[in-house]
This record gives C-alpha cells, sequence and structure tokens, in this order.
C-alpha cells in the first residue's frame, strides 16, 4: 500500500512539473521580448519567436550553434565568463541600434549560463518612451537651469573640455570676469577654441538674455565691414536697403559682441572701433547720428599683437583698450592630458550625429594622436574623430581609422629650443598637407583643421612660397 501510495504521489508531482515546464514554455514564447539563453560555452540553448523574427531566421536555426554565429556584436559569451551583468546596453543587430540586457545565470555560485533579452529594438523607442513617460521633462529641465544659474554652475562653462590645470584656470578666470563689463582679448593658435571661451562668458553674464553677435573681421573685406558693423542709412550707397539697415554692434545692444580675427583689421577700421570703446556709441554709414549702445566687447585673434604693433599694423592705443583681461588658450600639444577626454567628448557627438555607437579609443591609437603636435589643434582633433567615424565598423576606434599624417607622423627625440623644434614640426606639417593636396589651399587647410586665412598666415609666418 505504501508503495502504491508512493508512485502516485512520484507520478502527480511529474504531471505538476510537466505543467509547470508546459507554462514557463508558453510565457517564453508568447512574451514580446527577444529572449535567448546560452551555456558556458556560449551555445544558444533556446531563443524565443520574438527574437528569431528579429533576426529573420526560424528558433530552431539558432539552437546548438555558438551565440556569435547568430547575433552580431554580442557579448552573451563573454557574460558566461565574466558574471557581470550588462544592462542597458547598445547593440548593433540587423541594421538597428538595439537597446539590450545581459545577464548570467548563477546557481551555488557557479556560472551556469547567460540569458540575453533585447529591451529595445531600436534606440528611438526608449526616446519615444522617454517623451510618452516625461510630459513635464521641459518643466524640469527649465527649474534645472535655473537652479545651475543660480549656483553659477553654467551649461556653458561645461562646453570647455579639458581636465588640464590650464583649462581649469582658465574656468576659473571666465568665472571670475564673466559678470564685469570690462573688454577681454582672447589669444591663441587656430582651432583652440576662442569662440567657446567667448560664447560662455556670455552665457555666464547677466547679459545672456540678449543677443551674443560674432564677426570673423578676417573674412569680410573692408568696405563691407564697416557697413556689417555699423549699419547703414537708407541710401548711403548704391543697393542700400530701404530704411537702412542696423549694423552688429546694435543688434548686440545689451548684450555682447566677438570681434574674431581682429589682428587682421585694417588701421582705418581700427580707429574705428577705438571710437566705439571710448565713447559708447556707434554712428550709420552715411548715418549723421550717433546711437548709444550698451554692448561688451570680447576679441580675439590667432596673431601676435605686440609684434604687430612693432610694425605698426596694429594700434597700440587699441591693444590697451581691448587687453583688459587677457584669456590666452594654449595650444593642444601643450595639454596632451586633455587628448583622451576630448576624444571621448567627441565620441558622444558623432555618437549620435552617425547614429552608431563608438566605445572608445584603442590604447594604440590614442598614443599616436597624444604624441602628434596638432598643428590645428581642438579643430584638427574633431575632424580626425569625425574621419574615424566614416571607416570605424564596431565600437573601437583603432588606428588604420586615424588620418595617415597622425599614423606616419616621425618625430625623433630632439634637445634644443622648444619653440623652434614645435616651429620646425607645424612648418613641415604644413608643407606635408600642400603635397599631398597638390598645392590646393582650402584643401590643405581643411586637412590641417584650420581656416584658408590662418593658412596662409602660417605660410608667411613659416617663408613657405604661395604658390607652393
Amino acid at each position: 500500500m505504501k508503495l502504491e501510495e508512493g508512485v502516485n504521489k512520484l507520478v502527480e508531482e511529474l504531471e505538476q512539473l510537466k505543467i509547470k515546464n508546459r507554462v514557463l514554455e508558453i510565457l517564453f514564447e508568447e512574451v514580446l521580448e527577444c529572449i535567448v539563453i546560452v551555456d558556458t560555452n556560449g551555445l544558444v540553448r533556446m531563443m524565443n519567436r520574438s527574437y528569431a523574427e528579429f533576426l529573420g531566421i526560424k528558433p530552431e536555426d539558432a539552437v546548438g550553434k555558438h551565440v556569435t554565429e547568430v547575433i552580431e556584436n554580442t557579448r552573451l559569451h563573454i557574460v558566461t565568463k565574466t558574471g557581470k551583468e550588462e544592462i542597458g546596453e547598445i547593440q548593433r543587430i540587423n541594421g538597428h541600434d538595439a537597446v539590450t540586457t545581459r545577464i548570467p545565470i548563477i546557481e551555488n555560485n557557479k556560472i551556469q549560463g547567460a540569458i540575453g533579452k533585447v529591451m529595445f529594438k531600436d534606440i528611438w523607442e526608449v526616446e519615444a518612451l522617454y517623451k510618452k513617460l516625461n510630459p513635464a521633462n521641459k518643466e524640469l529641465n527649465l527649474y534645472k537651469e535655473r537652479l545651475k544659474k543660480i549656483k553659477g554652475e553654467y551649461f556653458a562653462l561645461d562646453k570647455i573640455i579639458g581636465e588640464s590645470k590650464e583649462i581649469k584656470q582658465l574656468k576659473k578666470v571666465v568665472l571670475q570676469v564673466a559678470n564685469t563689463d570690462s573688454t577681454i582679448l582672447i589669444t591663441g593658435e587656430s582651432g583652440t577654441g576662442k569662440e567657446v571661451f567667448a560664447n560662455a562668458i556670455h552665457e555666464i553674464s547677466d547679459r545672456r538674455d540678449n543677443n551674443f553677435i560674432k564677426i570673423n573681421c578676417a573674412a569680410i573685406p573692408e568696405n563691407i565691414l564697416e557697413s556689417e558693423l555699423f549699419g547703414y542709412e537708407e541710401g548711403a550707397f548704391t543697393g542700400a536697403k530701404r530704411g537702412g539697415k542696423a549694423g552688429k554692434f546694435e543688434l548686440a545692444h545689451g548684450g555682447t559682441i566677438l570681434l574674431d580675427e581682429i589682428g587682421d583689421m585694417s588701421l582705418n577700421m581700427q580707429a574705428k572701433i577705438l571710437r566705439v570703446l571710448q565713447e559708447k556709441e556707434v554712428m550709420r554709414v552715411g548715418g549723421y547720428k550717433a546711437n548709444k549702445i550698451d554692448v561688451r566687447i570680447i576679441a580675439a585673434t590667432n596673431q601676435n599683437l605686440q609684434e604687430k604693433i612693432k610694425k605698426g599694423e596694429f594700434r597700440e592705443d587699441l591693444y590697451f583698450r581691448l587687453n583688459v583681461v587677457n584669456l590666452n588658450l594654449p595650444a593642444l600639444r601643450e595639454r596632451p592630458d586633455d587628448i583622451k577626454t576630448l576624444c571621448d567628448y567627441f565620441i558622444t557627438i558623432y555618437n549620435k550625429k552617425f547614429g552608431i555607437y563608438v566605445e572608445q579609443i584603442e590604447d594604440d591609437a590614442l598614443q599616436h594622436m597624444i604624441k602628434y603636435p596638432w598643428p590645428g589643434n581642438v579643430r584638427e582633433l574633431r575632424n580626425a574623430i569625425e574621419r574615424a567615424y566614416n571607416f570605424v565598423n564596431g565600437d573601437t576606434i583603432k588606428t588604420q581609422h586615424l588620418p595617415s599624417k597622425i599614423i606616419d607622423q616621425q618625430i625623433s627625440p630632439c634637445v634644443g629650443d622648444l619653440n623652434k623644434i614645435l616651429d620646425d614640426v607645424e612648418r613641415q606639417s604644413i608643407i606635408k598637407a600642400l603635397e599631398t593636396t597638390n598645392g590646393n589651399k582650402s584643401r590643405a587647410a581643411k586637412m590641417l583643421g584650420i581656416n584658408r586665412s590662418g593658412l596662409y598666415q602660417k605660410l608667411k609666418k613659416h617663408g613657405i612660397p604661395i604658390n607652393f
């Protein structure tokens, strides 16, 4: 009798187990999420219909194969070795940037396999869900903005990328001078971020709710520059608009104006800018009445203004009026510790722009970048990262994805005057760029990460023929 009862109990337990297994099978198959299970060898043991349909295969075609043969860019087999869960990771699958989760299966402190789950089949689904779940997002951001302004921690300052002592010190100065009306002169080589600093000063200041106007003094002919800066009255010249036009200074009233490349401004225009600084007023071309303005002036240049003063090419009195506060931005080669930080920043930007996910730069590629002299500074570095995105086919930027000028550089250790060494490196870089582009100045300037006018200045500086 006892034997019969034991057999009946065992049969009942087996039936219950079958029911439980069937329920699990139904849940596994009918759940909308994509789920896959692998063993410790990375072999697929189970894959539900949702995941198979996402991959365009049948579930039975996946079972028994190594997971890397079935799912591209997977890390499930790695999770079975590390035992570390990976939550909310971006994974490129079938042309989609899917959001995935990988969790190790652990029993009795031993890894038995891993479960992979696609939480969102495309990253844009996350954005759509975020918008649905956060109707108050804009209001929340507004309060965050106000809070940061109260604390003096402004978003604009975060755009100045770098953790080197030079950049940290410059950030401190920006915070100190932002709320004064003193004129600021920002100096530094092309591509060091002069406009970024000028914009940060404006955004942190009490003038942030008014216009930030910028004008490149080197890019506009002198006969047009005057009307651009000061505006003009109706009939001032042939083609003048009816009713006249306000100039950049008037548009910047209550705000800030950036006079970029002021070192290229003619002596005649320099005298007129000096008058604006002294009188706080402007007169339109063809006008008879001066208009009072309240404008904070920031000037920027990549030239040595003191040398230009000696040559009679820049007014000394204007220099002193502009140079009340001087921010001298270091070249990128002078702060190599910031290269990794800048690379990470630009990777974040281009991940969004290109719609792909790059996680890092391999060490060898990074070492090449640290050794490179960067004649085009941060602008050139940004161009190098963008170029890499056109060739990268995984989650890592490698040496072969970098421009050849960075990879092939041959800089021998030497001892001597550092400025002379850096000038020689810059000169060689310019010559190589011109040789590569067959003398095309626009393409050479783009390759070097500088503008065309900056290239001509460097040709003159290094005695390189313009018709090279």
